[in-house]
């Protein structure tokens, strides 16, 4: 008897946020380092509400979203599908909670220097290059390793 199962991947919103100034917006989370504003979609819950959810837990901040970014697929155990938009800061005042123990605001060049892990580095410099098309890339890791990359429009 052969047993098959639905395959499982976990749902991911990201955001590259900006103020009027240009700068982005870099949460420290407590065991990766410096990253984008990023969580899981809660069950019944949409992409869009759990975007403005995790930005205001992680940061402390109300957005205005904007554009879907980039899609990536994390083919490696637990898989998940990252939905990267971009936003822009609409108001409040930093207040990290959670997993995250900073917020900041940063120059977009010295946010790349802080961003130590190689995955969420390559995913920043993908959003600081957005130029209107949803890029695509499918990543295993341990190595990190990108076996698929493209757009999607």
């Amino acid at each position: 008897m052969s047993t098959t199962h639905e395959p499982q991947h976990t749902l991911v919103v990201g955001c590259l946020v900006r103020n009027d100034r240009g700068e982005i917006l870099l949460i420290k989370h407590l065991k990766r380092g410096w990253e984008i504003p990023q969580g899981r979609v809660e069950e019944g819950e949409s992409l869009v509400d759990a975007l403005h959810r995790e930005v205001r837990e992680e940061a402390g901040v109300e957005i205005t979203m904007g554009p879907l970014a980039a899609v990536w697929s994390k083919l490696t155990l637990p898989p998940a599908v990252i939905f990267t938009f971009l936003g822009n800061y609409r108001s409040g005042d930093l207040a990290p909670t959670g997993d995250s123990g900073e917020a900041a605001w940063v120059p977009p060049g010295d946010a790349v220097e802080m961003v130590a892990n190689s995955v969420m580095k390559a995913r920043l410099r993908t959003l600081l290059s957005f130029d209107g098309t949803i890029t695509y890339s499918a990543y295993t890791l341990k190595p990190y390793q990108v076996v698929r990359e493209g757009n999607l429009g």
